[in-house]
Formats: structure tokens, C-alpha cells, sequence
């Protein structure tokens, strides 16, 4: 997502530059800001558009939603929505079909450093962590009705945390023991002490507090339910781009760019003519793009990033 420096409270957006120059931009064009954040990427396609482009953002946070009211230019939209809902949202607009979308997923710094969202370990707040402050179940509601097996399986699963089974018994416990954990502190205290090694540099709770966002703000299942609708929206010749941070989602994008590239599915020696094969619907645009040296400076919380670039072919 975009991003602040951690260092200044000034805004800096990931891979900027890259991820809208790998929209190719029309200027009479419709595009998809699927993560609105606070606009850095939206305004530079505002800056690429002519007087007859088109651009639609999506994000579920409020503060997002509130930020977007800078923007008053008549060819901007904004919709308070998660990216799941964008098919839907676009036809009731009248948009059946956009010449790109761009999806900047994951947390922004914003949200990280905002201590009352309760998505980071360095504060002691409410343990909350949901991107839509206005519906869903909070991480603290989470973990008081979740059993220890579950809970196990998410951190490990989202988290990729080897010590899953140890951090999930000790949250249990300490919530069997009278002492529910409400706030993010005391979940970053009782995951230090059943985290016996961790990586240098990284705080214990990491992996924990990934598993529990992306967990309770469904990140995952939002991205493999949007990538299909992207397929369906993109007129011909129009770009999709996805910036991930981290493997879990990258892997999504990456299958699904696979997939729809190379459609071939049939049984090894299976008779068929080749004008008959499974035409692919979208191809790979160049080489997964990273953040440079110098990004990577400037703000080391993109150093993760990893952008993906595919467009629509002409086969329906």
C-alpha cells in the first residue's frame, strides 16, 4: 500500500512511478485504483488522463474515504469498498469494461502508524486491526472465541510462523486464565514468551500480527475472489498491475497470471489441433519489478514489494 516514511511524516507512495507507467495510460481511458490508500498512485493517473478519461478508486478504510475528498477533480470517483466488491460496484456505475486496474495491496503506513488501529506492536492500543473501521469482528473479538486448533492453523497458515502451535496455546491460556488479551501490547508480551528464536532485527510478534490482520480483514480470499473480476473487466489491451508484499499474496497473483497465460490444460499426447487449444486470455508484461536501492533508502518499508504486470489479450 502507500506509504509513509517511517522517519518523516512525509507521503511516500511504493513503486509510484512503475505501477502507473505499467498501466501504459490512454488518456480517453477508464481505470481501477483498486487501493485508493491516500491517493499517490490515483493522482498520477489523474496527471496521464485527458479531459475524457475516467477513474474509479475502491478502499473499505474511512480514513482513506476522507482523504479522497482532496481530490475534486470531475473525472475522479471514489467508493468506499473493498476491491472484492468492484465488479459489482462498477455495474451499478454503468462500467462493464476499464483499460487497467491497479491493486497496491496489504497495510499502509498510515494505518500502521495510526496507534488506535491497533495493527502494530510499538504501540500499546485496542487490538483491532480491521482496514473497515466500520463493520466486522476485531482482532481482540477474534481471539476471544477462537479455539486453540484455529488459531494454530491461522498463524500459520498467514503468518508462515513455525512457532504457531506454542503462540496459539499461550494466547489461549492466558485467556483461560481470566486475562482476555484486548490490546496490542499484551498480545506482542504473551507471543515474545512462547517465541523461543526469531530473526534478527524482526520483533517476535511479527508473524503474529501479519496472521491476524490478514486474517480478520479476509486479505486473501478478497484478492483470489478480485483477480477473476479483474479478468472480466479488462477490455482488450488493458493492464493489470498488482503490487504484493509478501509471498502469500504474490503467490496468488503470480498462479493466476499463469493460468490465464498458459491455458494448455489438456492431457500430455491428448489429439488436438493447435487452432484448437485453449487460447490464453491475459500474458505477462516484462519481469516482476522491485523497488530500487534508492526507494528502498528513501523508505525501507517497500523493500518487500514485488510488482506484477499482465494484459488482456483479445480472446473472450
Amino acid at each position: 500500500m502507500s506509504e509513509l516514511s517511517p522517519n518523516t511524516n512525509s507521503h511516500i507512495t511504493v513503486l509510484l512511478e512503475e505501477a502507473v507507467q505499467a498501466l501504459a495510460i490512454k488518456a480517453d481511458g477508464v481505470y481501477v485504483d483498486g487501493t485508493f490508500g491516500r491517493g499517490g498512485h490515483s493522482r498520477k493517473i489523474l496527471e496521464q488522463l485527458g479531459a475524457n478519461g475516467r477513474l474509479i478508486a475502491f478502499d473499505r478504510d474511512l480514513k482513506a474515504i476522507e482523504s479522497s475528498k482532496e481530490i475534486t477533480d470531475p473525472r475522479f470517483s471514489m467508493v468506499h469498498s473493498h476491491f472484492a466488491g468492484m465488479q459489482a460496484e462498477l455495474s451499478e456505475m454503468g462500467v462493464s469494461k476499464v483499460d487497467g486496474i491497479l491493486l497496491d495491496l496489504g497495510i499502509s503506513s498510515p494505518q500502521i502508524d495510526d496507534a488506535s488501529r491497533g495493527f502494530s506492536f510499538r504501540y500499546d492500543a485496542p487490538l483491532d486491526m480491521r482496514m473497515d473501521q466500520s463493520s466486522g469482528q476485531t482482532a481482540a473479538d477474534f481471539l476471544a472465541n477462537v479455539t486453540e486448533q484455529y488459531l494454530g492453523e491461522v498463524i500459520k497458515n498467514y503468518g508462515e510462523e513455525r512457532f504457531a502451535k506454542q503462540i496459539a496455546r499461550a494466547i489461549i491460556t492466558e485467556r483461560n486464565d481470566g486475562r482476555a488479551i484486548t490490546t496490542t501490547g499484551q498480545l506482542a508480551k504473551v507471543v515474545a514468551g512462547a517465541v523461543t528464536r526469531f530473526e534478527p532485527g524482526q520483533n517476535p510478534a511479527t508473524r503474529t500480527f501479519q496472521a491476524l490482520r490478514i486474517y480478520v480483514n479476509q486479505e486473501l480470499e478478497e484478492l483470489s475472489l478480485t483477480m477473476p473480476q479483474c479478468l472480466a473487466l479488462l477490455a482488450p489491451q488493458g493492464r493489470l498491475a498488482v503490487i504484493s508484499f509478501h509471498s502469500l499474496e504474490d503467490r496468488i497473483v503470480k498462479q493466476f497470471i499463469r493460468d490465464q497465460a498458459n491455458r494448455d490444460d489438456l492431457p500430455a499426447n491428448f489429439p488436438v489441433r493447435a487452432a484448437d487449444l485453449p487460447q490464453p486470455k491475459l500474458k505477462g508484461v516484462g519481469k516482476t519489478i522491485k523497488p530500487s536501492a534508492k526507494e528502498v533508502k528513501a523508505n525501507p518499508r517497500s523493500r518487500s514489494a514485488v510488482l506484477r504486470v499482465a494484459e488482456r489479450t483479445d480472446v473472450a
